[in-house]
């Protein structure tokens, strides 16, 4: 009889020491699962230099878990779990902000550059325009002298008519003074041929009285 209670009571322990070992397992298991999920994120490239105080919270979590009684074990484990899952998403948030500021500044400076191009593209248009007034001006001075060319031209031109125009009516003159001359020069030598045929003629009287 007293070796069947001890037996019974040995299986009990034997039990007891077996659930123990079991339930102490599983909490090498979770402390072992958490502390890998912060080393991976630790770890990772891109997601690791961030939520730095959220990570040591969660690693703060996690050894009060490893060291909690079976009592508290329960509260500590979904403190630690809940630390751990907030380490993470707050790497991801400040991850996504960086990236969304990033993203900005780039913005900006694409807004920059397209503002420097518009500037330039401005400028360019400018000295286009600047370019083109300065042809048409001289474009416009040169038909202006062309046109001050052609009206001295005609000046010039006019004048010389108008010097061949009074030139030749002073040639005009100078013909009929010298026409005149040579009718009175004509009639002169006229007058000098009659005279001198009446003088050559013998007087009538004359030879009658001798």
């Amino acid at each position: 009889m007293n070796k069947r209670i001890t037996s019974i009571i040995a299986v009990m322990v034997l039990g007891l020491l077996a659930s123990t070992v079991a339930q102490a397992r599983k909490d090498d298991l979770d402390v072992a699962r958490l502390n890998d999920s912060l080393n991976q994120l630790g770890s990772d490239p891109s997601l690791g230099s961030y939520a730095q105080a959220d990570q040591a919270l969660a690693r703060e979590a996690v050894n009060q878990l490893s060291q909690a009684s079976s009592h508290d074990r329960p509260h500590a484990l979904y403190i630690a779990e809940r630390r751990v899952d907030q380490a993470k998403a707050e790497a991801q948030l400040q991850l996504s902000q960086r990236q969304l500021n990033q993203l900005d500044q780039e913005n900006a400076q694409l807004q920059l550059d397209r503002s420097r191009i518009d500037a330039n593209t401005a400028q360019q248009q400018l000295d286009i325009q600047r370019m083109q007034f300065q042809m048409a001006q001289m474009e416009t001075a040169r038909l202006q002298a062309q046109g001050q060319a052609a009206a001295d031209q005609a000046a010039q031109a006019r004048a010389e008519a108008d010097q061949a125009r009074k030139l030749a009516a002073a040639q005009s003159k100078v013909a009929q003074a010298a026409r005149r001359q040579a009718d009175l020069a004509a009639k002169a030598a006229k007058a000098l041929r009659s005279q001198m045929q009446d003088n050559s003629q013998p007087s009538g009287g004359s030879n009658s009285g001798n």
